[in-house]
């Protein structure tokens, strides 16, 4: 089934999807999307969201509605329609959350990070590599209520992948909380995929023989990178964990095994940023290293040349002090015999440097 579902968002994505809906709810455009779902099946004719909670608390079923970014005003109505805990309003509204899981009475708030991984033709000391967002969704017996933040993780194609499988939908909105969460963690895992061409990139510029110097500034941006992939990652393990495990009066009995799933892959993508980080670490120190060997023969090229220049100028200086009593000063050859001491010096200081490697 899980299998199933995730084929279905994959396929989904591929085509343009409309995420408007003739069901605006008069609290605000923040709305995109207000459904009612009835055994599984999606049921047309809402037109409002206070009609769409007059239907489900009568018939039976649940509504989910979609927003994005919404304002205090806009989201006043419906927090006070479905009786939401002004703590989790606030920080609905406001974002910047970490990932959590929070119960109150009957309803469960849930903070999601999303990721997305931005396409480069070459990473640079100032690409950004992932993009990350929020989406919040409240879940209480009848209604899901989603809220996402950011310019991606749009959850149309998760709504109509989802409404392929009404067997999947019937079980009610933790079921939908569990598919929110499934697209979440895919995403982690397409998106640490991709890092993984960055990184296999920069060992290889690092390690061949044309790597250069500039290479440290790259490093450091994906490091910086995948420490925002980390903060989105690693906090929503605990969350997943007590979905998976406590038992919730909104959780389905069946709906926590697949919970246990999206934890597994959630682990898998830790796992993989942490030895990211820990081979990018060790890149820097190879690439550090690099840095002070070719250092070092630069100072021992420098070091080598000076001694070899030293002979010619000892001798220069000796012999510019202009004394009378100079060695050979009156033979008429005395002044190619020194030219030529000096040179027969520099030529066997030369090559002793170059045997040793200095040169």
């Amino acid at each position: 089934m899980i299998h199933r579902l995730r084929s279905a968002v994959r396929r989904t994505y591929r085509r343009a999807v409309d995420l408007s809906h003739p069901a605006r709810s008069p609290l605000g455009s923040a709305v995109v999307n207000c459904v009612v779902y009835r055994d599984g099946v999606r049921q047309d004719g809402v037109r409002s969201v206070e009609e769409a909670v007059r239907r489900v608390r009568k018939s039976g079923g649940f509504v989910w509605i979609g927003l994005h970014e919404p304002e205090e005003k806009e989201f006043a109505g419906l927090a006070e329609l479905f009786g939401l805990h002004p703590l989790a309003v606030e920080d609905a509204v406001h974002a910047h959350q970490r990932p959590k899981l929070e119960q109150y009475d009957d309803v469960l708030f849930a903070v999601f990070k999303t990721v997305r991984y931005v396409e480069h033709a070459e990473l640079t000391a100032t690409s950004e590599v992932v993009d990350t967002g929020e989406l919040m969704a409240f879940t209480g017996p009848d209604f899901v209520i989603t809220i996402r933040h950011g310019g991606h993780g749009s959850l149309g194609p998760l709504r109509e992948a989802l409404e392929s499988e009404p067997e999947q939908l019937v079980k009610g909105p933790s079921a939908v909380l569990h598919a929110i969460a499934d697209h979440v963690v895919d995403d982690y895992l397409a998106a640490t995929e991709a890092v993984q061409d960055d990184l296999d990139a920069i060992e290889t510029a690092v390690f061949s023989e044309q790597g250069h110097r500039s290479d440290v500034g790259r490093i450091y941006q994906l490091k910086r990178e995948l420490l925002e992939l980390k903060r989105a990652v690693a906090p929503l393990g605990r969350p997943l964990q007590r979905l998976a495990s406590e038992p919730m009066p909104i959780i389905a009995a069946e709906i926590r095994a697949y919970f246990r799933d999206v934890a597994d892959h959630l682990t898998r993508v830790t796992e993989q940023v942490a030895s990211y980080d820990t081979l990018l670490d060790s890149i820097l120190q190879a690439h550090l290293a690099q840095v002070t060997v070719a250092q070092n023969e630069d100072m021992r090229k420098i070091t080598a040349w000076a001694a070899i220049i030293a002979v010619p100028t000892m001798v220069c200086g000796v012999y510019g002090m202009n004394f009378e009593n100079m060695p050979e000063l009156r033979w008429t050859y005395g002044y190619p015999m020194v030219l030529g001491v000096m040179a027969v010096a520099c030529f066997v200081i030369h090559r002793g440097f170059r045997r040793n490697g200095w040169l």
